[in-house]
């Protein structure tokens, strides 16, 4: 009984029931949404202390750099130190040799202080060297003044140049693995360059100065330079090594802030700190762990819209059911039918309003496939009715002017020019029949305005001659019939004919990749901009009423072949016409299969 009820429920109903399931909906949303505020807010307070705990491991790294720019400073003004680097002349070798000592005395000294320090040198531009560290002595292999803390102290003239973290190769056997931080020294009495002075600090010291630093379970810092290089990361070599990346492009395009990059369990959240020495210190945070304390909140908000939807889901899902599937079946043969499949019956379901529209839908289809049908019926029907309308237009207009000229030799008493005049027209019917068909190869239409001309020739005598230029590759392909005699025939009546002189007609071809041109040209009279614009708008007619059949050979081909196809003109008074006719290949190979 129930299901009868629910068989025969109107839309309206479903609807109503429907508006009880949308404020459902809203408690969801407005459930979801104090949620995503209250995870906003832990968000917020996780970017605050993020950015002040950055900040204070920046300054607390500003004044270890400090420290290390302290010693420099007293390196620099030592004037042990700078006597030995100024080249200053000794009174003995016993002399140089204690001015040497005394030098790596003051750098042992400096070295000995601070268990940070890998080593201490100074690097004479004449040559000296001299380190703090005993039995250290310069790698014979390695070029100090082609290393990157070399050359870019000298560069700097004087400022201080701290690198990333790197391997030391200047110390014969011995790789540390350091940060340096170099300068270049400089006289105190004329300024003039003496050499570069370097500090090697241990990375060990800064690794174990940062890495118990912790964002959370996964969160970590790492330090960048100016050019996005690596000088301090936990996880060092996997960077190296390419199996962990990080946004460094976007940590160098902001001088300090904050972002997020990443999807699901891998979103990070960076917090930048740009420092005073060319450094910039990012933490790393993970925002699962930023807001894992939410998921209480979430249980909380849950568990109270659940107890409102279990009880209305249950009631909802089998009207749902009822509602939806038959819209759906129907939207599924809406798309066979933009798919172009009109061969489709949509079963008529029990509910009254969706049954109403399954079988408008279905007389709807069934009259589409009819007046589609009845469509490429009657279009097909005129395409043939206009191109035989067209090609019979021409047929009577040509026979009336060789006649004509059939006549006139006649009534000269030429009789052998009337035989073979005859016999041309003859042969130029019989090319011009092409047993009914619609296309025919160029090699026929070419042989028919050849006897067309041959009869034209014969009236006009020495005031007329022409040529056929015409490649036998071109001769294979077909067009349609009948497209070459027009324009022909108004090059003699309306060029050559009113000429002083003889006048030539050249029939010549141009392919392509995918079309042919034929070219017709006369040295006749041409014409102005207006006539020819009259011309190309097939407005035009001569007095004698001639010109109708280039209209028409443009009409035919753009009805055959489209509209990009058909005649172009090129004129200009007292110097000819030209007479482009543009149309596809088409083989005999290509038709028998359009068959």
């Amino acid at each position: 009984m129930m299901l009868q009820i629910f068989r025969f429920r109107s839309m309206q109903t479903n609807m109503a029931l429907a508006f009880v399931l949308l404020i459902l909906l809203t408690i969801v949303i407005m459930s979801v949404f104090s949620y995503f505020l209250s995870q906003d807010a832990v968000q917020s307070n996780a970017k605050s202390y993020t950015a002040e705990l950055v900040k204070q491991v920046n300054n607390n790294i500003k004044s270890y750099v400090n420290g290390m720019q302290y010693i420099t400073d007293l390196v620099d003004s030592n004037p042990d130190v700078q006597r030995f680097l100024a080249g200053e002349r000794y009174a003995s070798l016993a002399e140089e040799l204690n001015g040497k000592q005394a030098v790596a005395n003051f750098l042992e000294s400096m070295a000995v202080s601070r268990a940070d320090i890998s080593s201490v040198s100074v690097f004479g531009y004449d040559g000296q060297f001299v380190t703090g560290r005993q039995g250290l002595e310069l790698n014979p292999y390695i070029d100090i003044t082609n290393l990157s803390w070399y050359r870019e102290a000298k560069e700097a003239a004087g400022a201080y140049v701290i690198s990333p973290s790197h391997v030391q190769p200047a110390f014969k056997d011995r790789y540390p693995w350091v940060v340096s931080l170099s300068t270049e020294l400089s006289s105190k009495k004329d300024g003039a360059k003496l050499g570069i002075f370097l500090i090697d600090l241990n990375f060990s010291v800064m690794n174990d100065m940062l890495q118990d630093i912790r964002l959370g379970q996964r969160g970590y810092l790492f330090i960048v330079d100016s050019e996005g290089k690596i000088v301090y990361h936990p996880q060092q070599q996997l960077i190296y090594s390419n199996l962990k990346t990080e946004q460094i492009d976007k940590v160098l395009q902001i001088d300090s802030g904050t972002f997020i990059s990443g999807e699901g369990g891998n979103k990070r959240m960076y917090t930048v700190q740009e420092s005073d020495f060319g450094w910039k210190i990012v933490g790393v945070s993970y925002v699962d762990e930023l807001v894992a304390n939410q998921n209480e909140v979430g249980l909380s908000i849950i568990a109270l819209g659940l107890v409102c939807i279990v009880i209305a889901i249950g009631t909802s899902l089998f009207l749902s059911q009822r509602v939806s599937q038959p819209i759906k079946q129907l939207q599924v043969y809406m798309k066979e039918v933009e798919k172009g499949n009109f061969d489709i019956h949509v079963p008529v379901p029990s509910t009254m309003e969706i049954g109403r529209l399954a079988r408008a839908f279905n007389m709807m289809v069934g009259r589409i496939k009819e007046l589609m049908a009845q469509v490429v019926r009657d279009q097909e029907q005129k395409r043939r009715s206009e191109i035989s309308a067209l090609q019979a237009q021409i047929n009577p207009h040509f026979l009336y002017n060789t006649l004509d000229s059939i006549i006139w030799m006649a009534e000269s008493k030429k009789s052998q020019e009337v035989v073979l005049m005859t016999s041309a027209l003859a042969k130029l019917f019989r090319s011009s029949i092409s047993k009914g068909e619609e296309l025919v190869s160029i090699e026929t239409e070419l042989e028919h305005i050849e006897n067309y001309l041959k009869i034209q020739k014969m009236r006009y005598k020495n005031k007329l001659d022409y040529a056929i230029e015409v490649s036998d590759t071109v001769r294979q392909y077909k067009t349609i019939k009948l497209i070459l005699q027009p324009i022909v025939e108004n090059a003699i009546y309306h060029g050559i004919k009113m000429k002083r002189g003889p006048g030539l007609i050249t029939v010549t071809s141009e392919e392509t990749d995918g079309e042919i041109t034929l070219i017709v040209h006369d040295n006749g009279n041409g014409m102005d901009e207006e006539t020819l614009a009259r011309v190309l708008t097939h407005s035009y007619k001569s007095e004698e009423g001639r010109g109708v059949g280039v209209g028409n050979v443009d009409e035919r081909l753009k009805l055959y072949f489209g509209m990009p196809y058909g005649l172009s003109f090129k004129s200009k008074l007292g110097e000819g016409t030209t007479v482009s006719i543009r149309f596809p290949k088409k083989t005999p190979a290509q038709e028998a299969g359009k068959k």
